[in-house]
């Protein structure tokens, strides 16, 4: 292909005074590596993070299972060459209590100090916002700085991360005659279907999760380079006479002052009380093995559990973790709210057949102020959703949610008493709506391992 079609096909826009936005290739690699280790660096730009760049270098160089070198955007200074704003679209497969939904997610968004509040990041995510629209991704998902996505309209709506952490000096140690009665090593391709399997029953306790296929789980054992810094560490758990119990991931490194696991499951009928003691030890042991590795590490005085706000581990384990550390949040992107209900349709058909209102007959108004939904229910079946302009006032309708308020009710990170004590135009309109939207949307944790 002539150079000329080849930059025709991975221009994107023109967006004046010398920058141009294009689509990202394979040659980006090193340039946007450096770049993104130091614009993310949390030592600042003079010390770039060589695990940001591993993992800006992967994702270019490196199959990658949903991803290509075209899903990044660049904007770049066509007087010099420079790479000055970027950002990437990672797509996945996400699951609302078991019902399943593609999703974008940007991801590694960054600009140049001295090129910021020229709307440069604005017109990626149009650009990628646009892509979401035509692949037909109807969330798109991110995780980032406080207030800074809700400018492109998203909304913190789910959790992400929280967990538990113990201490070395109260850890559940051996007595003098005692040998480990779970041992954990690193897992093998062999023993993908186990942890799928695994994994997708540990899914059910969170009402969104992220669905992992085969080429995907392949990819968390093999795919990554040594120092990215989304790597984990998949582990088996077994015991003495070598059958298998469970699985563990965690970082390759320490994080502060211990190493923290992020995934950990059991197969059904094994006492999570019984194995976490070995898992704890396990985690205290390699992050001691850690930090002697690394003369820049800290001493190792803690583990983490870091499954989110809630995990059969913390209630077996709850005298050893006493300190909790509290979830952040996802922010969610939802262009198109009716068309999400009627996918989900089947599971609130199925939340109201186990309510106080099975076999309700009706319509919901729910105004958002400059739009709305309306709702049908026949004999509990939820018929129709339809894009509703609340009349003949903004506050019109049987429920109010300014904003994107309703998207926290809707994937169940807060009640709808919680919304309506946090804002007070946020509210029902009669005690029916109450009973009914609390039927349909109750407040459920969730806890996401995405695709990165």
């Amino acid at each position: 292909m002539p150079t000329t079609a080849r930059q025709s096909q991975l221009h994107l826009r023109d967006l004046g005074d010398g920058l141009i936005l294009r689509k990202g290739r394979v040659k980006d690699a090193q340039a946007l590596a450096d770049f993104n280790a130091r614009i993310h660096s949390d030592d600042g730009p003079d010390q770039p993070d060589p695990r940001l760049a591993a993992w800006t270098h992967d994702l270019l160089t490196l199959p990658h299972p949903t991803l290509t070198p075209g899903d990044f955007t660049i904007v770049e200074d066509a007087k010099t060459g420079q790479i000055v704003s970027s950002l990437n679209l990672i797509p996945q497969t996400w699951s609302f209590a078991g019902v399943p939904f593609a999703v974008g997610r940007p991801e590694l968004v960054g600009t140049l100090p001295e090129y910021r509040k020229r709307g440069l990041v604005r017109a990626q995510f149009e650009v990628v916002h646009q892509w979401c629209t035509e692949r037909g991704y109807l969330v798109q998902a991110i995780t980032g700085i406080p207030y800074y996505y809700r400018l492109f309209g998203y909304e913190m709506v789910l959790n992400l991360g929280g967990g538990r952490v113990g201490y070395q000096a109260n850890h559940p140690k051996l007595k003098e005659d005692q040998s480990e009665p779970y041992i954990v090593r690193p897992a093998q391709p062999a023993d993908q279907p186990f942890m799928a399997e695994l994994y997708q029953h540990g899914c059910q306790r969170s009402l969104v999760s992220c669905l992992h296929d085969e080429a995907l789980w392949q990819y968390e054992l093999t795919g990554k380079s040594a120092e990215n810094v989304n790597r984990l560490e998949l582990r088996m758990i077994e015991s003495t006479d070598g059958e298998a119990v469970g699985f563990l991931a965690h970082s390759p490194f320490n994080w502060g002052f211990g190493l923290s696991a992020q995934l950990y499951e059991l197969k059904a009928g094994v006492s999570w009380a019984e194995v976490t003691p070995s898992v704890i030890r396990y985690l205290l042991a390699t992050g001691q093995k850690n930090a002697a590795q690394d003369e820049k590490q800290p001493e190792v005085s803690s583990f983490g559990l870091w499954f989110g706000e809630e995990h059969p581990a913390y209630q077996a384990m709850a005298g050893l973790l006493p300190r909790q550390r509290k979830p952040y949040a996802w922010y969610l992107r939802l262009p198109d709210p009716a068309g999400f209900l009627r996918l989900v349709a089947p599971i609130l058909e199925q939340r109201l057949t186990g309510s106080v209102l099975a076999g309700h007959s009706g319509e919901l108004k729910l105004s958002f102020y400059t739009s709305g939904l309306l709702l049908r229910f026949e004999r509990g079946r939820l018929v129709s959703v339809e894009d509703w302009q609340p009349e003949p006032y903004p506050h019109s309708g049987d429920a109010l949610f300014p904003g994107l308020t309703f998207l926290q009710l809707l994937f169940g990170y807060r009640s709808l008493e919680e919304l309506d004590y946090a804002f007070a135009d946020c509210y029902s309109n009669s005690d029916s709506a109450q009973v009914l939207l609390g039927s349909l949307f109750p407040k459920q944790t969730s806890n996401v391992w995405p695709v990165a």
